[in-house]
């Protein structure tokens, strides 16, 4: 199966639809009266459609279990045409597409099932996905004409004495989502040096300013201490989700010192040094934590 193991749960939401069509309006009179010899088809096939959602990855090898937090089977009768419709809601890593669609499908064979013995010309139409929600691509849009910048504190870097990579990670990530990398600079873990460039950042309008490194427990690492007096709107919601999602895989997340707020119009964090720590902030947080520039420019242009 596909790995989801760095995705976060949000709520995911598919609704879907099957047609049945039979042959003569006597079928459809006898499952309204409900003279079906073989029980109501209704709450037949609901039941089963109801235990197809839940059995989804039982029988389709590449979908994953899931928890099943809520789940409707409506019908519409129009004509000779029965109308299914499934709605699937969880809060997990995935979405519930296929089983939305695999319930729609099982109530509509347990409705062929139940009329064909009355009407042999019992047909069912298009099975397909109406509408879904949840996950990254409701907020990939957000990133539309917003720039970055990623600064490295390290002192063994910056003096040429290692090679950056946890920067170059944050870049590409960055990009991924349609953040557009202005400046990328690494300097000493020093708190003059921090603050000089995150001034001169801030004053640039760069929208979001990611400072990798020097989050730790060690003497030398200050970045906290020399950014945390300039943030003028703490936004304490980043750094808990960034250490939440750390914390499931990997203990020593909770030892992150790492902060993050706005100066004006520039949002700021501060990450770990580690390729893997940043790897999993950023998973952590996108493309989700770009609705806050929607949110900040409603407050501007209100203000």
């Amino acid at each position: 199966m596909v790995d989801i193991t760095h995705k976060s749960n949000s709520l995911r939401e598919a609704i879907a639809t099957a047609t049945v069509s039979v042959s003569k309006k006597e079928t459809i009179d006898a499952v309204k009266n409900k003279t079906v010899p073989k029980g109501d088809v209704f709450e037949f096939s609901r039941a089963a459609g109801l235990l197809a959602i839940k059995k989804t990855s039982d029988v389709i090898p590449d979908c994953h279990p899931l928890p099943v937090e809520a789940a409707a089977i409506t019908y519409k009768l129009d004509g000779l045409n029965i109308i299914i419709t499934v709605e699937v809601h969880t809060i997990y890593k995935t979405g519930v597409e296929v089983e939305a669609m695999h319930g729609a499908s099982i109530t509509a064979l347990t409705i062929y099932d139940m009329l064909k013995p009355i009407d042999k010309a019992v047909e069912i139409g298009s099975i397909k996905l109406l509408n879904k929600k949840g996950g990254k691509s409701d907020f990939i849009n957000e990133a539309a004409k917003l720039t970055s910048a990623v600064v490295v504190c390290s002192d063994t870097i910056s003096n040429g004495q290692g090679t950056d990579i946890s920067g170059k990670t944050a870049i590409e990530k960055l990009n991924q989502y349609g953040l557009e990398t202005k400046e990328y600079k690494t300097i000493p873990d020093d708190i003059a040096a921090i603050r000089a460039e995150l001034e001169t950042l801030v004053a640039a309008n760069i929208d979001l300013i990611l400072f990798t490194g020097g989050t730790g427990l060690s003497s030398r690492d200050v970045t906290p201490e020399a950014i945390s007096p300039m943030i003028e709107t703490p936004i304490p919601g980043i750094m808990e989700a960034i250490r939440h999602y750390g914390q499931e895989r990997m203990p020593y997340a909770m030892l992150s010192r790492g902060i993050a707020g706005f100066i004006k119009n520039s949002l700021v964090i501060t990450l770990p040094g580690s390729v893997r720590a940043v790897n999993e902030a950023l998973d952590a947080l996108f493309p989700h934590l770009l609705h806050v520039f929607k949110v900040r420019s409603g407050q501007r242009h209100s203000s």
